[in-house]
């Protein structure tokens, strides 16, 4: 093997470049590493990550650039590299198997598999030597390396139990669903869905950290799929804790106060002290929340909070391309030469030197002192709120400064690495988030930017009425995931209702009748995590719980159910809702890990309504009506907007006998609750008073 490069210098994803000169001999993910396995008789070791990840760039540097564990590993091991990210997948089977057997799992994701692909052993980080209570690598190695030569049918026997196991745990969540998946199962009970809402938000208020918000101990994670279930119910008290835990997330040190956006997770309860990767999906879903309680709550820092991640999107993670269309890459790196968390924190006398004038009140603000809590570094928080906002609730003029001095100075030091690929699911994460925050705060950019996004996938990564899941620097490559089309349909549904450009509505039809045609499970129910005709792997798994992005089983049910009231197919809507239904004992024990299926099933237990908008795209009327209808915070309604017989989506059950002759030239509102429709009303006062009538209705 040249010492300059191995297989991986030929790859597009950023991470696996990164391991291109490691003396180990990578092989990439594919057919052709497990067939050299065959042919060399060795187990395969399988080392998972990604760019972002600081302890992946740990044990690279220990043990991978190390020469005599590289020899150690490319004499008994094919050694395969896979980037988590462009690769979900593989690393979700993978990742089972060490849940599986270790009870944890993460990042690295180390597993060492038969030549077919069983996977007998695995671990997450491993150091080069002995130490706290870690085995050493080279031990492992050899040790693994031993048992395949001197061993050999107990290590098959223990891969052939692994696979099985994962084979059965699969099959046995799935079963629940049996028993609703026909389109003639009755829906779930109103009553019985009311009860299974009502217990999950009594558990969830009992799971909070009264005294820092949030759920769960160490580390933190900011909880997207249970904020945005929170932020979907009528309750008060549900509000209220998704306005805290918001809250407590925007003071603390996992907010990045001088340049935007939020890191990955915190280390502490009290989101201090970060683990400071920036990753894409999380900044999209967090986008949504802090828009969706601003425009519940008024709360100001809200609209901070979600400015200033646009802000940092626009800044750091956005590639425009030729025409104008636009995307966004994937993350932001923990570290900057070679040292986590280099770029973001700060001694005492860095931070007062940089803060100029306004230093010391600076200094008391963030909470910085002689010895900080980050290695004794410090990690900005708001640490004294009080006389930071002027009477308007905006910052005041002495913070702005402040911020600004110390974003120049900070801007100054060793950037953290980009992850420069673009991902059409975390894409379609952004592109609802950029819809949702667009029309919650008022900003008609927000939502030019969301139609740059759409144009940029529709023209790079549609392909053949295929979608792809990775982009980077003009090539595609892996065929997409039901998390790319489920919440890229999403998304383009979400930018529809928010400026009613058709071919979005259209496109999303188009993605909803893929996931229904290739990655259904017809007999068990649910979704597939991959398609059908895909590449055959251990397991072809479902996604039913909710990780750091939502359950991929929940965003295509969703999709599809949307899909079909916008068609008026209530077969496809049942089918749809039957991929979450079989999830209610589950989410009675587990509310924060359903919270985007127990957000479906609310949405689902609503009565159904359908609003149809006719009139000319740019009249005054039509805009008014939207408007009210907006103001109703109905966002469990079907809403369409026709602008004449021509119209693209005309062709819709909702909008036959409704588009007839000058139908386009005086605005009319038609609303329909369960099959019943009003008069149609011809005004948008006219409109919200039966939006109102309507929702107080029983």
């Amino acid at each position: 093997m040249p010492s300059s490069s191995n297989a991986l210098a030929r790859e597009l994803s950023p991470y696996l470049r990164q391991h291109a000169h490691n003396p180990v001999a990578w092989l990439p993910w594919g057919d052709a590493a497990f067939a050299a396995a065959r042919a060399e008789d060795k187990p395969v070791l399988l080392s998972i990550g990604y760019a972002s990840c600081h302890w992946c760039h740990v044990m690279a540097h220990e043990s991978f650039e190390d020469p005599q564990i590289a020899a150690l590993m490319n004499d008994a091991f094919v050694n395969v590299k896979v980037d988590r990210e462009e690769r979900p997948d593989v690393d979700a089977i993978y990742m089972r198997a060490v849940q599986a057997m270790t009870g944890s799992g993460g990042w690295p994701l180390t597993v060492v598999l038969t030549p077919e692909g069983k996977p007998f052993y695995g671990g997450t980080y491993f150091p080069p030597h002995e130490r706290h209570g870690l085995p050493s690598f080279r031990l492992v190695l050899s040790a693994l390396a031993a048992a395949w030569r001197e061993r050999r049918a107990e290590v098959l026997a223990s891969a052939e139990e692994i696979s099985t196991h994962l084979a059965r745990a699969e099959g046995s969540f799935a079963g629940p669903a049996v028993a609703v998946r026909l389109a003639a199962a009755p829906r779930h009970d109103g009553a019985e869905t009311d009860e299974l809402i009502a217990g999950a938000l009594t558990q969830l208020l009992a799971a909070e950290d009264p005294t820092h918000g949030g759920f769960g101990a160490v580390p933190k994670f900011p909880p997207h799929a249970s904020l945005r279930f929170l932020l979907s119910l009528p309750q008060a008290q549900a509000l209220a804790l998704a306005d805290r835990t918001l809250a407590a997330m925007a003071q603390g040190g996992i907010h990045d106060h001088l340049g935007g956006g939020f890191f990955r997770y915190s280390v502490d309860r009290a989101w201090q002290v970060p683990h400071f990767e920036k990753m894409l999906y999380d900044n999209a879903q967090l986008l949504g929340a802090f828009a969706r309680a601003y425009a519940r709550t008024g709360r100001q820092s809200h609209r901070q909070a979600a400015r200033g991640i646009v802000t940092w999107l626009e800044r750091e993670l956005s590639v425009t391309a030729a025409a104008g269309s636009a995307a966004f890459f994937s993350s932001l790196d923990a570290d900057s030469d070679g040292e986590e968390g280099k770029f973001y924190a700060w001694s005492q006398a860095e931070f007062l030197a940089a803060a100029g004038a306004d230093a010391e009140m600076a200094r008391r603000h963030y909470g910085v002192g002689e010895v900080g809590a980050f290695e004794g570094a410090n990690v900005l928080r708001v640490a004294s709120p009080e006389a930071a906002q002027d009477a308007a609730g905006q910052p005041a003029a002495w913070l702005e400064r402040a911020n600004r001095k110390l974003f120049e100075a900070r801007a100054r030091r060793p950037r953290p690495a980009t992850d420069d690929k673009v991902l059409s699911s975390w894409n379609g994460l952004v592109m609802a988030a950029l819809a949702e925050a667009g029309t919650a705060i008022g900003s008609p950019a927000w939502l030019e930017l969301g139609l740059r996004n759409a144009s940029f996938l529709r023209e790079n990564l549609w392909q053949g009425g295929r979608l792809l899941h990775l982009w980077r620097a003009g090539e595609t490559k892996v065929e997409g995931l039901l998390e790319d089309y489920a919440y890229l349909g999403l998304g383009l549904l979400a930018l529809y209702r928010a400026t009613f450009e058709p071919w979005l509505l259209a496109w999303a039809f188009e993605l909803a009748d893929a996931v229904t045609d290739r990655f259904a499970d017809a007999e068990a129910g649910g979704y597939f995590s991959t398609a059908a005709d895909a590449q055959r792997l251990l397991l072809r798994p479902k996604s039913y719980i909710d990780s750091a992005t939502p359950s991929e089983n929940a965003a295509a049910a969703e999709l599809v159910w949307w899909c079909a009231r916008y068609r008026s197919d209530g077969e496809l809507e049942a089918r749809a809702l039957a991929a979450v239904q079989g999830l209610g004992a589950a989410a009675r024990r587990s509310p924060e890990a359903f919270g985007s299926s127990l957000r479906l099933l609310h949405l689902a237990n609503r009565p159904p309504r359908e609003l149809v908008i006719v009139g000319s795209s740019d009249s005054a009327a039509v805009a008014a009506m939207i408007a009210a209808w907006r103001r109703a915070e109905d966002t469990a309604a079907v809403v369409l907007r026709l602008s004449g017989p021509a119209d693209e989506l005309a062709r819709l059950p909702l909008a036959q006998g409704r588009l007839g002759a000058g139908s386009a030239e005086r605005a009319t509102a038609y609303l329909c609750r369960g099959g019943s429709c009003r008069l149609p009303a011809n005004s948008a006062a006219e409109l919200a008073l039966q939006l109102q009538e309507d929702q107080s209705a029983p």
